[in-house]
């Protein structure tokens, strides 16, 4: 809306009050407006600076490019519109077919647990919003996404391309089985509870490289692979509460 005002004479008194109050319900009005998103972003910006604070700084995430990636990763993009001032909460939240977004910290500790570099190639099952695939791109050359539920994973890759992630590629499918074509990976990431380590993920992990994921049925516990001189290497690092993970995984 453009207001035009003569530039010859004056507004008397009256009606300089009543340009006033004009103005003022004009403004109310613009700012109730999608352009003045400003203050919802700087909302947002704190919400996720006092997470990267509290979360994560304040227990056990060191890795400076996790926390940066974190802190500029807009959380509440991917969760549903109705939970977005929930966001940066600390706590896993619904967003649909009966699946969840993890909390800000077990998407922080596990991607600190890959030991990523930047030339690294990484495969992740189980998509859900996109949120832990985004996460990830700002630390490596290229994510490679698998969700087995088609309305999740057509969802986030839409979200995906929108925001500028140009280095995910999303497929629906059953993650179980991993990405053979793509494969070596050098870290691989399930973001869905087995109640053992599928061998395909192993089989398709480079040397060197790190399998993270969580492994259980009523007891979860988070684990991590290494597959070294031929060998594999398992660590366990905390216990968690995954959803479980479906298609071939329940055979």
């Amino acid at each position: 809306m453009t207001v035009l005002f003569s530039a010859t004479g004056g507004l008397a008194p009256r009606q300089s009050t009543h340009v006033a109050a004009f103005l003022v319900a004009w403004l109310i009005a613009l700012c109730a407006l999608p352009v003045c998103s400003t203050e919802n972003d700087d909302v947002y910006t704190t919400r996720r600076n006092l997470m990267i604070r509290s979360q994560l700084t304040a227990r056990d995430i060191s890795d400076s490019l996790v926390l940066q990636a974190m802190a500029e990763i807009p959380r509440h993009e991917f969760v549903p519109p109705s939970l977005k001032d929930m966001a940066y909460q600390d706590r896993a939240l619904p967003i649909g077919e009966d699946q969840t977004i993890s909390q800000p910290y077990i998407v922080a500790f596990m991607t600190q647990a890959l030991d990523l570099e930047p030339g690294d190639k990484v495969l992740e099952i189980g998509t859900g919003s996109g949120y832990q695939a985004a996460v990830l791109s700002r630390l490596v050359e290229h994510v490679f996404t698998i969700e087995i539920i088609p309305s999740l994973g057509d969802s986030a890759s839409q979200l995906l391309q929108r925001q500028g992630y140009d280095n995910i590629t999303v497929r629906i499918g059953d993650g179980y089985v991993g990405w053979p074509s793509e494969a070596p990976f050098d870290a691989i990431m399930v973001t869905a509870a087995p109640d053992h380590v599928p061998q395909a993920l192993v089989d398709q992990l480079a040397e060197n490289g790190h399998l993270v994921l969580p492994v259980g049925d009523r007891y979860q516990e988070l684990i991590r692979l290494t597959k070294r001189d031929g060998k594999v290497w398992t660590e366990s690092l905390l216990p968690v509460r995954f959803v479980p993970m479906t298609g071939q995984a329940q055979q």
